[in-house]
C-alpha cells in the first residue's frame, strides 16, 4: 500500500480549535474525508493514517467512526488522557476498534517542557504496548532531550516522531536541532515522519532546496528503514497544496534513496502501525 502516514480531519468550531489564529484563517472550516479523497486519487495513495487534532475521547471515537465509513482511512492515531488514573479503561474502550493504531498528546502546547516526565504521564505511556499501540511524539526542538529521557525508559515501545520535530527551517537554524535529533535517532525503537516541513519554512517564499539540509540529517540519522512520508494535510495548506508536499518528498527520495521509495511511501508505516488492506 501507498500510505500517507499523517493527516487530520475536523469539523471546525472556534472554541475547540482556538489554536487556529489569524495566520491560520484558511483552516477555519471543515476538512473531511470527502475533501481528501480526490487528492489521494490524484497522487496514487491507497490510504492514510488519520491523526488527532483535539484532546478529547469524543474526537478519537469520531475518527474511528470515519475509518469505519471510509475504507481509505487505514488507521487512527487518537488521544486518551494518559495522565488519568483510569487510562486503562479509556484504552480498553477505544482499542476495541481494530483501526486504532496509536496515541498522541499535543506536548508542544504544554506549559511545562518536562511534561512527559511526569509520573502520571509515564504510567499512561507504560500501558500502550499492552494494547499494541504506538506513541506519536509531537514536539518542538527544545523537547528532544526530554523525549530521549522518556524513550530510554521504554525500550520496547514504538515511538514515531512527527514533523521531524519542527526545526526552524525559516530561520535556517540547524545545529541544536541536529544534535538532539541524532541523540533521539540513536534509539532503534523511534521512527520519523517526513511531514510538517513546509509549515516550518517561509510560507510564501520557500524553495525546494530549503529542506535538503534538514532531510540530509534525518536520512543520515534514522536510516531509510525508519522513515515514512506524511502530508500533514490540511495544516500544510497554509504553505503548500497537497501535490506540492508530495512532490517535495518524492523528489528528494528519488535523488537520495530511490531504492527505499516503497518503504518510505507506505511500507514502513504499514509495518510500524500494523495497517492492513
Amino acid at each position: 500500500m501507498r500510505i500517507d502516514s499523517h493527516q487530520h480531519f475536523w469539523r471546525y468550531n472556534r472554541i475547540e480549535y482556538g489554536w487556529m489564529g489569524d495566520t491560520l484563517a484558511n483552516l477555519r472550516r471543515d476538512f473531511l474525508p470527502t475533501d481528501l479523497k480526490p487528492l489521494l486519487a490524484a497522487t496514487d495513495f491507497d490510504g492514510t493514517l488519520a491523526v488527532q487534532a483535539r484532546q478529547t475521547l469524543a474526537e478519537t471515537e469520531w475518527l474511528l467512526d470515519l475509518a469505519d465509513r471510509f475504507d481509505f482511512i487505514k488507521g487512527v492515531v487518537g488521544w486518551v488522557d494518559l495522565r488519568s488514573p483510569h487510562v486503562d479503561a479509556q484504552l480498553d474502550q477505544v482499542s476495541r476498534h481494530p483501526k486504532l493504531r496509536g496515541i498522541r498528546h499535543v506536548v508542544h502546547d504544554e506549559p511545562d517542557d518536562r511534561f512527559m516526565l511526569g509520573a502520571d504521564f509515564l504510567a499512561g505511556l507504560n500501558q500502550l504496548r499492552g494494547f499494541g499501540l504506538t506513541y506519536d511524539l509531537l514536539l518542538l526542538p527544545r523537547h528532544l532531550p526530554i523525549a530521549a529521557e522518556v524513550i530510554r525508559r521504554f525500550p520496547r515501545q514504538h515511538f514515531v516522531l512527527d514533523h521531524i520535530a519542527k526545526p526552524p527551517i525559516k530561520d535556517h537554524h540547524i545545529d541544536a536541532w541536529e544534535r538532539d535529533l541524532r541523540q533521539l535517532a540513536g534509539f532503534d525503537n523511534v521512527f520519523c515522519k517526513l511531514s510538517g516541513m513546509v509549515t516550518e519554512a517561509d510560507w510564501r517564499q520557500w524553495q525546494p532546496g530549503d529542506f535538503d539540509p534538514y532531510l540530509d540529517i534525518v536520512f543520515d540519522a534514522f536510516g531509510v528503514e525508519r522513515l515514512m512520508f506524511g502530508s500533514d494535510w490540511p495544516v500544510c495548506t497554509v504553505a503548500a497544496d497537497y501535490e506540492q508536499v508530495v512532490g517535495l518528498a518524492e523528489d528528494y527520495v528519488a535523488r537520495r534513496a530511490p531504492h527505499a521509495h516503497d518503504a518510505i511511501f507506505g511500507g514502513t508505516a504499514a509495518t510500524v502501525y500494523g495497517l492492513t488492506k
